[in-house]
């Protein structure tokens, strides 16, 4: 790794690297900055995590102008939270340059964007459908632009942008320095490659790195039904101080946050389908600690980046193995170390093979917890909250009762009501989540998995999506089963989606 001032960044910007608290460069900013600072177009093969919005970001805003009024850079995202989260970034590192960013993306009010937009941004950060509708209104001209970022352009590949990339770029000077990102690079990106870029360098994090070794990575094989009680049964175990649990649909998301509630956790849920003020007011929450479990589908959860997120739970096992990496590298971030674990029904160890055959890691098998368990865990969080209060010496005001107490009562009876007093017993409250149809292995689950919750993209036959996906409808004779138990009739399902 080196040093960010053997980088040849300008003084300005060092500074704000500084205050971002950043010394060393990660191995994809050492080998991508120097050659987007010496004018080469860059495709960067890196995963949300690596640090490829500083990548990008820092020869993005040393070639701005801050004195031309036009927009010099434009950084095209599949999704509206890693828009947000990379202006913010951007922000941060142009400072102290007086660089002016943009965030432009669907579900955000296009007139109040439209006046943002007269007000002479340098850089835009933009949805492809939402770039692609100010261009068509002409509140959007591209024609000064001299830099063009595509971040993870394999997502919007998935998400059925590529024909919107190609608008876009065909409307930008072809005098310009393009920077691709992607973690993995497929046919149709090799492609845009070869049509749009001039001599790419090609900089390519090696495997060991995109598995995220410093992640403990384990699986479960449990049936549908005890899914949900395993759960909080681990949930009340290792106590994680941050959680992310994804699920496969936006209806699996609002079921399992809500009966995560029922049973007294502090959890909320994000998908593609909640308004853009809702999302980040539980984003918010959950950086500041409000909420305790963050319950999401991939499509919502692409591009965040959470400090201090401890355990990452796979309720469902992802669709594809990429989309597997992207969830875990929730977790374990800064040299930090963190716990993932998925959810396999046994009709889904073919796709758990899969998944580590891309990773190339094993998982370690993991015994589902016992009821018994689960309330060891919560004396246990008890105890040591007794331990710390006794070593914290501050018990002046309370040793007068507690002498009472032992008067009448024994030493251990008053200990154990005071552990039973304080410590969460496991709630079997009966929830009811729908049955999700497994995982099944296919040759290409990434041409077949249609995502909704985007901002605006097209499927197989052309149609235009903004922002809806058919995910959360329930097919014909979707059966509903109790965590705790009952009669469960077979039933057929319909796909849904994130």
């Amino acid at each position: 790794m080196a040093a960010f001032n053997e980088l040849g960044i300008s003084q300005d910007l060092m500074k704000s690297i500084s205050k971002m608290g950043f010394e060393e460069a990660t191995p994809i900013q050492s080998q991508t900055i120097p050659l987007a600072l010496e004018g080469h177009d860059v495709i960067g093969q890196a995963q949300t995590g690596t640090g490829k919005t500083a990548a990008f970001g820092i020869p993005l805003i040393e070639n701005v102008d801050v004195k031309d009024e036009n927009i010099q850079g434009i950084v095209i995202a599949p999704t509206r939270e890693l828009a947000i989260q990379v202006s913010e970034e951007l922000h941060k590192i142009g400072h102290f340059n007086r660089v002016r960013i943009l965030p432009i993306y669907g579900g955000q009010d296009i007139t109040r964007q439209i006046r943002s937009l007269k007000k002479h941004p340098h850089i835009i950060v933009g949805t492809p459908g939402r770039v692609i509708d100010h261009i068509n209104r002409k509140t959007l001209k591209l024609q000064n632009v001299k830099t063009v970022v595509l971040d993870e352009a394999d997502e919007m590949l998935n998400m059925g942008f590529i024909e919107d990339i190609e608008a876009i770029l065909k409307g930008v000077p072809e005098e310009r320095q393009t920077l691709l990102f992607s973690a993995t690079m497929p046919g149709p990106i090799q492609r845009i490659a070869e049509r749009f870029m001039k001599d790419p360098k090609v900089v390519k994090v090696k495997t060991k790195e995109m598995t995220v070794p410093n992640i403990q990575q384990y699986y479960l094989e449990v049936q549908e039904k005890k899914k949900f009680d395993v759960l909080t049964r681990l949930l009340d175990i290792q106590s994680p101080e941050l959680a992310i649990i994804f699920g496969r649909t936006k209806r699996r998301v609002d079921e399992l946050s809500e009966a995560l509630t029922l049973r007294g956790y502090a959890a909320e849920g994000i998908h593609g389908d909640l308004s853009q003020a809702k999302r980040i007011s539980v984003l918010r929450k959950f950086k500041e600690g409000s909420i305790e479990v963050l319950v999401a589908t991939d499509v919502a959860a692409r591009g965040l980046d959470i400090s201090g997120v401890t355990h990452v739970y796979n309720f469902d096992i992802p669709q594809d193995p990429e989309s597997y990496v992207h969830r875990i590298g929730r977790t374990g971030r800064a040299g930090k170390t963190g716990m993932a674990m998925t959810f396999v029904t046994p009709r889904e160890i073919g796709q758990l093979k899969n998944v580590e055959n891309t990773t190339k890691r094993k998982m370690d098998k993991m015994k589902p917890p016992t009821l018994d368990e689960a309330l060891e865990g919560q004396q246990k969080i008890t105890m040591e909250k007794i331990v710390s209060m006794i070593e914290s010496n501050n018990l002046s005001y309370y040793t007068r009762i507690a002498e009472e107490l032992l008067e009448e009562h024994d030493s251990v009876s008053v200990v154990a009501a005071a552990i039973k007093l304080m410590t969460k017993e496991p709630d079997a409250t009966p929830v009811r989540l729908t049955e999700e149809a497994p995982v099944r292995v296919k040759r290409d689950n990434r041409d077949n998995n249609n995502r909704g919750g985007r901002d605006r993209g097209r499927y197989k036959g052309g149609n235009r999506d903004r922002g809806r996906g058919n995910g959360g409808r329930q097919g014909s004779g979707g059966n509903r089963y109790s965590s705790s138990g009952g009669n469960n009739r077979r039933g057929n399902f319909r796909k849904n989606e994130n």
